[in-house]
């Protein structure tokens, strides 16, 4: 099993979270994860930066090199920076750097759009590297035309485009993730779904969410994260896995192996 979207930080070198997320507002690190995971069957993750600094990416560069647990780091640089190119060449330099994420929910609408991106999307094309989509539904269709216009930048939806579940929402939501789902260099996480539902929500009111994105992506484009330890603020590690094994349907082996690992191993060229 690998999760394909976890993280860790230092409460001392990053900006979130905030002293009011209590559940979460401490250092967290690989002994933890494999306290949780291992006993569940992890075998392996995907370690995604949380903070928007090169220093950030830096360290846990530095810390998957000492960490067999994980497999892959998915960093940051500015990808608006007229040294991009070179700075994403260092990057791919380091051998379990397999992506980056501009963090494109906290950034103004079109930014993706940006011609001034074009240098920095060129080199991440040229040395292999995936693109960690983290929007909000509003950011679906410039997310669809950026990737229509980088049909060889492998792309992956975080967190299932954090859908509006908390108010019931699957429009446009649901249309616009199929029109990406269509184009065979997106791909999906099933992840963070649990805190975009409210505390007063049953699980069953993933249901809708999770069944669309199987039905438009399948196994074979979707993988399995906990987003740990952001999932600590509405749930844990081992009832998010539980939950996504039970909505997700799928009952055959291959599928289940997908979703939950041969996905992320194949993307992440783990």
């Amino acid at each position: 099993m690998i999760d394909a979207h976890q993280h860790f930080w230092r409460i001392g070198d990053c900006a979130w979270p905030p002293p009011d997320l209590e559940a979460i507002h401490r250092d967290v690190a690989p002994a933890e994860l494999k306290a949780i995971g291992q006993p569940l069957g992890l075998t392996g993750s995907v370690l995604v930066q949380s903070q928007p600094t090169d220093r950030d990416t830096a360290w846990l560069l530095d810390l998957a090199d000492a960490e067999p647990l994980v497999l892959a780091v998915v960093g940051w640089t500015d990808l608006a920076a007229h040294d991009a190119p070179a700075r994403i060449a260092r990057l791919a330099a380091r051998p379990k750097l397999r992506g980056l994420r501009p963090m494109l929910q906290n950034l103004a609408d079109g930014w993706i759009l940006d011609p001034a991106l074009e240098p920095a999307i060129t080199a991440m094309v040229g040395h292999g590297l995936t693109f960690d989509a983290l929007v909000l539904p509003r950011h679906l269709p410039q997310l669809l035309m950026f990737a229509r216009r980088w049909p060889d930048l492998s792309i992956v939806i975080d967190h299932g485009g954090k859908p509006a579940i908390a108010a019931g929402g699957l429009e446009p939501w649901r249309a616009d993730m199929a029109a990406l789902a269509a184009l065979p260099n997106v791909f999906c996480k099933l992840s963070g779904l649990l805190t975009e539902a409210s505390p007063q929500q049953p699980p069953e009111a993933l249901a809708p969410y999770v069944l669309h994105l199987i039905e438009i992506f399948g196994p074979s484009r979707l993988m399995w994260g906990s987003d740990w330890p952001v999932l600590n603020l509405a749930g844990d590690y081992a009832s998010w896995l539980a939950l996504a094994r039970r909505l997700c349907g799928l009952t055959q082996p291959d599928d289940l192996a997908a979703l939950f690992g041969e996905t992320a191993r194949r993307f992440y060229r783990l």
